[in-house]
């Protein structure tokens, strides 16, 4: 998301020194901030996180849960080896085509399968399919209601080491708000307490963007 838990100023400067974005990456991430929706996509410094965190693990197939406009895809795809794929999941046909465009503006379609319709619906196929266990990776950054659910997917999916993260999960700082009752929020609260207390996993909830949940599978 696009807000932050440092200053305007500080934040110019992190970007600054740190970000190495490409120019569709550039391009896309200026578009989708002329939006009104633009709060959907992911901070250009958490992107460049999770690409450095797949790159270490050596990260060949992973899932993305909520796509949006693609930016976050860019970042993933790009970490990927030249074989690496990238199933990504969004039920909206309409800001998938730009992803679309991007990604093949940037060379990386060939990684990404975008599948569109019910995200668990998906999740479920590839388990039935016989994929549990065949992914290193999974990006959840979509419906806050669905949250454990894609989590609990994305344990089945990813194999032992692999890596699940999700996005929000400080949630505008809504989480702390005694008076916030919302069911985005209640959804988030709930999230958070069941992957700290899973002991499946090794987890940190890492103060980046709008927060950001690591949890490595055991």
């Amino acid at each position: 998301m696009e807000k932050s838990t440092i200053d305007t100023e500080l934040l110019a400067y992190l970007r600054h020194v740190s970000l190495r974005e490409t120019e569709i990456m550039q391009a896309n991430r200026r578009t989708t901030a002329q939006q009104a929706d633009a709060n959907l996509q992911i901070n250009p410094e958490q992107g460049q996180l999770i690409a450095l965190l797949l790159q270490l693990a050596g990260v060949r197939r992973g899932i993305e849960i909520g796509v949006y406009a693609g930016y976050s895809s860019l970042w993933i795809a790009q970490s990927l080896p030249a074989d690496g794929r990238l199933l990504a999941c969004d039920k909206d046909p309409e800001i998938t085509e730009r992803a679309r465009r991007d990604w093949a503006a940037a060379g990386l379609a060939d990684r990404i399968e975008l599948k569109l319709g019910d995200a668990l619906a998906t999740l479920d196929a590839e388990i039935a399919a016989g994929m549990a266990g065949a992914y290193d990776f999974v990006f959840i950054d979509a419906d806050k209601a669905g949250y454990i659910d894609y989590y609990e997917r994305g344990l089945a999916l990813v194999q032992a080491g692999g890596l699940i993260i999700a996005d929000n999960t400080l949630w505008h700082g809504r989480v702390i708000d005694a008076d916030d009752h919302s069911t985005d929020t209640q959804a988030i609260r709930a999230f958070n307490q069941h992957v700290h207390r899973d002991e499946r996993v090794d987890m940190s909830l890492v103060p980046i963007g709008d927060g950001l949940t690591l949890a490595r599978k055991r």
